[in-house]
């Protein structure tokens, strides 16, 4: 007897089964059950599958991984009438309250009482059926296919950095860290009209595949014991006019969450420029803020993705201002999960798509 709802579970780290679950109900008449098509793998997916927590979500009971989706809609609640039967979404995998002064400020991303996806003790989307609200389901016009509709995800938490700064027209923006999400802020940096987005990162082919792909130009930091922040920041500053006639960036991101390139970013910005956190790393780290304050640096942080996000991620990708195709490195069957988590564990290219569920 086929499965009804064929779900890849993770009990502990280094643990995972398929398992057969039910199918979720609509829980609210707003709500949809999509089936899920595409699904990406990220670094949070695999700290979970390493460790079994990030932070202060700790995994107590088996969940089910995956957030980064796309699929087809399968059955509507009586109240839905933006969705129907059939339509291709993408699906931004966090649900806020709707009712905390966070939520009512339009910030949503910061509710305290977000059920996101994968995230303990909220099953994820790696699964034959996920529901959500209707209007956390995006459709997807007919000139984008379901696989670049999983890529909607890592673009939406590009976007908000982006925005975080805000990167606007004839600026220059360095970004730390080529992987997907390094990699995409370039790609928006540039569809937002910057005229320069350096690349920043520790492999070299990593940047070769930033300049093919979005970046203006690239700076490989030069592996030298004891080099500090501050030259490290002065040798990439030199090594491109743009930044050097500018006295540094206007906007620097971090998309990396390496201590090292946060430090060096700082010195990177020029006098009254921006510094974005987007990635994730160590809960503290030592920073240098005499830079922050005696250049009166704009310091901001970033976290996922908020009001209108994923709403422009999709037409960043549809109107063809920003190219998500390339990134897609590698694709595996369902029953094939986990070779995608030894993939990326491994650092195999840049971004692998797990298939829906077939059988």
């Amino acid at each position: 007897m086929a499965a009804q709802n064929l779900s890849f579970v993770l009990e502990a780290p280094y643990k995972v089964k398929f398992e057969d679950r039910p199918i979720p109900e609509l829980k609210s008449d707003h709500d949809v059950l999509v089936n899920i098509n595409w699904t990406g793998i990220c670094g949070s997916d695999v700290h979970y599958w390493t460790h079994g927590s990030i932070g202060r979500f700790v995994l107590t009971s088996p969940m089910v991984l995956g957030h980064e989706s796309a699929g087809t809609i399968s059955r509507v609640g009586p109240a839905v009438t933006t969705l129907r039967v059939g339509d291709r979404v993408a699906l931004e995998p966090g649900v806020p309250c709707r009712r905390c002064p966070r939520c009512k400020a339009g910030t949503y991303n910061l509710c305290a009482a977000m059920a996101f996806a994968a995230t303990p003790p909220h099953h994820g989307t790696l699964a034959k059926y996920y529901s959500l609200p209707e209007d956390f389901c995006y459709r997807l016009p007919a000139s984008m296919t379901l696989e670049e509709g999983a890529l909607v995800e890592p673009l939406a938490v590009a976007v908000h950095i982006t925005k975080q700064a805000p990167v606007k027209p004839g600026d220059t923006v360095v970004v730390f860290g080529a992987g997907p999400v390094g990699l995409l802020c370039c790609a928006v940096a540039r569809a937002f009209g910057a005229s320069a987005v350096v690349s920043v990162d520790i492999q070299p082919h990593r940047l070769e595949f930033a300049k093919a792909y979005a970046a203006t130009g690239t700076f490989l930091p030069p592996e030298q014991e004891g080099l500090a922040p501050a030259e490290c920041a002065a040798r990439l500053i030199a090594a491109h006019a743009a930044l050097r006639d500018n006295g540094g960036a206007d906007v620097a991101i971090d998309a990396s969450g390496a201590e090292a390139s946060a430090r060096t970013a700082v010195h990177v910005v020029r006098g009254g420029g921006t510094y974005v956190q987007g990635g994730m790393g160590k809960d503290e780290i030592v920073f240098p803020i005499m830079e922050v304050c005696a250049r009166e640096l704009t310091v901001r942080g970033s976290f996922r993705y908020g009001s209108g996000d994923y709403r422009l991620a999709v037409e960043l990708v549809a109107s063809g201002r920003v190219s998500v195709r390339e990134l897609v490195t590698g694709k595996v069957g369902f029953r094939e999960a986990e070779r995608a988590f030894v993939d990326v564990k491994a650092g195999k290219g840049i971004k692998t798509l797990i298939e829906g569920v077939r059988e």
